[in-house]
């Protein structure tokens, strides 16, 4: 079969890497690259040789699949435009600027047989994914994400921008409804919300406790699990999984009654396999791994942590 007539959508900071991954691919041509921004689309043309669009709309029914990079209030109108001239679409998180929005590209993908996939790239991470066969039921999780301010991202408060990685980590893991959600944060160098912190109890009587701050001094994205038969610990800046279980039989003398097991994985490329599944997923017909109703439930969870730390702020005295 011939390789998909792909594009990118803005390539800006993060969609350059999309469009090198593009152009890289064994079953894409990457045709095209836009960005509003002349300088933008120029150098990543002249990068992957593709050729530089200003408007997104010459390529309506010239490509067969997209990654949209642009800011979050783009995304609706431009990801809804080429699923509707029949493209498949790798949406960056998060889907959409409201529930509504995502539910509408739901169906959009639906009504045309296309795939929609968002951009949780940390499910493509090694660790996460050597973790899954050591879940059981998660009793409690408790998740940090930090970084250093920068300009790039503040289009969206950081439940949006970073904490709704670890949302859609814990939402796809815990498998079960929110119960309940008790958040608090604050604006500290943008207008919107740099650091915030919610606890959210599901009905299986799963918590998950998660912090995210753009606002630090360090970088650190790491995420634990503890559970009736083990304590997993995700690093997943460095790629390290450790998992922790209660020794069978009684422990020697002087060692814990535990054992731990610790794997360490390559760098790798997590965009990489994220656009290559996205390929394969639209080549055969197959589920994305990160679904538009997965995209929409991780929304519909950062909007309300949000709301949360909106009517805490409220209550202050």
């Amino acid at each position: 079969m011939s390789p998909f007539r792909t594009a990118v959508i803005g390539v800006g900071y993060l969609g350059r890497f999309h469009a090198q991954k593009y152009a890289q691919a064994a079953n894409s041509r990457l045709v095209a690259v836009v960005d509003a921004n002349e300088a933008a689309r120029t150098r990543v043309a002249g990068e992957t040789g593709a050729r530089p669009h200003a408007d997104y709309r010459e390529l309506l029914g010239e490509v067969d699949a997209v990654s949209v990079v642009t800011p979050t209030p783009a995304h609706y109108a431009i990801a809804r435009d080429f699923l509707r001239a029949g493209a498949h679409v790798l949406v960056e998180k998060p889907i959409t600027e409201t529930a509504q929005q995502a539910r509408e590209l739901i169906e959009a993908a639906r009504s045309a047989g296309r795939v929609l996939q968002v951009g949780h790239l940390e499910r493509f991470n090694p660790a996460v994914l050597a973790a899954e066969p050591h879940l059981r039921t998660p009793r409690f999780i408790e998740c940090h994400r930090l970084a250093p301010y920068r300009e790039r991202g503040t289009d969206v408060n950081v439940v949006l921008d970073l904490m709704i990685h670890d949302i859609d980590i814990v939402q796809s893991i815990v498998g079960s409804p929110i119960a309940a959600v008790e958040a608090v944060g604050a604006p500290v160098f943008s207008d919107e919300i740099d650091i915030a912190n919610a606890r959210i109890r599901f009905e299986n009587g799963c918590v998950a406790n998660t912090t995210a701050s753009r606002v630090s001094l360090k970088t650190e994205r790491k995420l634990r699990l503890f559970q009736d038969d083990a304590y997993l610990s995700l690093d997943l800046q460095q790629r390290i999984l450790t998992v922790i279980r209660k020794r069978d039989g009684g422990p020697a003398e002087g060692q814990l009654p535990v054992s731990i097991e610790e794997q360490n994985f390559e760098q790798g490329d997590a965009l990489r396999a994220e656009i290559e599944s996205f390929l394969d997923a639209a080549r055969h017909g197959k589920a994305p791994v990160v679904s538009g109703e997965d995209g929409l439930r991780a929304l519909e969870t950062a909007i309300r942590i949000t709301q949360e730390v909106a009517g805490s702020a409220r209550h202050r005295p």
